[in-house]
């Protein structure tokens, strides 16, 4: 059992600006409000696959820390990301299309558990979990479209 999910939004830039914008990961804090901090752990020579961060977030009324890193990504196109915590393999992709004027941004989600723990939390915590991980990219893809748009 695994979650996957997809939000998107329109945003009036171009996939330069937003590029620069999501992959900013130093100043993403100040870009996204469901970010408490960021701390950079390494730093590729070129480029941003191999860019690794610990993120940390407000979660259900507690900070939570999560070390994610790129793993793949075209520029001006798409990045994907991963984290490996309690037993979960998490995987993200951000992903933008040009559409004429505007772009539409889209976050990908997807959390897949590795232990019989992590299967079995999953199984019990999957509704409210989806629809609070729902809102929480919302609402990070509206803090990059006003950044964008600004």
């Amino acid at each position: 059992m695994a979650m996957d999910l997809t939000c998107s939004v329109d945003i009036n830039a171009s996939a330069e600006k937003i590029w620069s914008i999501i992959t900013n990961i130093d100043n993403c804090a100040n870009t996204i409000s469901g970010i408490n901090s960021v701390e950079v752990l390494e730093r590729p020579a070129s480029g941003v696959v191999g860019l690794k961060w610990k993120e940390t977030r407000t979660m259900f009324g507690k900070q939570a820390s999560e070390t994610m890193w790129i793993t793949e990504a075209v520029e001006n196109e798409f990045y994907k990301t991963r984290a490996e915590s309690h037993g979960m393999i998490y995987e993200t992709k951000m992903a933008i299309a040009s559409n004429g004027d505007s772009c539409e941004l889209s976050m990908s989600f997807g959390g897949t558990p590795q232990t019989g723990m992590a299967k079995f939390m999953m199984f019990l915590t999957a509704k409210m979990m989806k629809k609070a991980t729902v809102k929480a990219l919302t609402k990070d893809l509206n803090d990059i479209k006003t950044a964008a748009e600004s």
